[in-house]
């Protein structure tokens, strides 16, 4: 790993050391050490491969800062079980209000907006993937994007189904983050798509 990440550009060198500097954050005082590995597995997996995948699959920096992006934001929602997410007392300690008041959610929306910025940040990798090692046009590029965003996320909810199945069912409702709404999965899946859809109707527009 250590000589393929040599051979990565400053940028992207930086990206992944940012990614790990906020990795190894997350850990301290965790609030729930019981699921913290099963959170951040994922981010875990992505820093000991990319190094690999980058040199034998190349990607633009922006590319790769998009997938640092959103793995940054799951390991913020990971870190707090994503249902506990504290925005509130940020936006409190900012604003003198909450954004549950300001909106009236009565939910924490952590799990959308994450959901929402899976769709948006997958358009430019998986576009500049399929065009540039699939031979794909715009259009077959974009109906690919669309495809991996769906797939991905029917394959994620999927796995927290099987997971509430597993396990035990304390640490399966903090992980799954449903929060008593039965159209949750449905819901995100919207919103990845909505995301995705978004983003590549204002990149056509340029």
């Amino acid at each position: 790993m250590i000589p393929a990440f040599a051979a990565l550009g400053r940028a992207q060198k930086a990206l992944l050391g940012l990614l790990t500097a906020l990795l190894l954050a997350a850990q301290i005082d965790q609030p729930y050490p019981e699921i913290a590995l099963l959170q951040h597995i994922p981010t875990m997996l992505l820093l000991v491969a990319a190094p690999a995948l980058l040199r034998r699959w190349p990607l633009s920096t922006s590319a790769l800062a998009c997938i640092v992006a959103f793995f940054a934001l799951h390991t913020l929602g990971g870190r707090y079980a994503y249902s506990n997410v504290p925005y509130d007392d940020w936006a409190r300690a900012l604003t003198g209000t909450s954004l549950s008041d300001a909106f009236g959610w009565t939910r924490n929306h952590y799990d959308r907006l994450v959901h929402f910025a899976f769709g948006a940040l997958s358009v430019i990798p998986v576009a500049e993937i399929a065009r540039r090692w699939g031979g794909l046009g715009p259009r077959g590029a974009a109906l690919t994007v669309l495809a991996w965003v769906l797939a991905i996320s029917a394959l994620y909810e999927v796995f927290e189904w099987l997971l509430i199945i597993v396990a035990a069912g304390e640490t399966a409702d903090r992980y799954n983050g449903q929060q008593g709404d039965i159209w949750d999965a449905q819901k995100d899946m919207a919103l990845a798509a909505l995301g995705a859809i978004l983003v590549m109707a204002a990149r056509g527009r340029r």
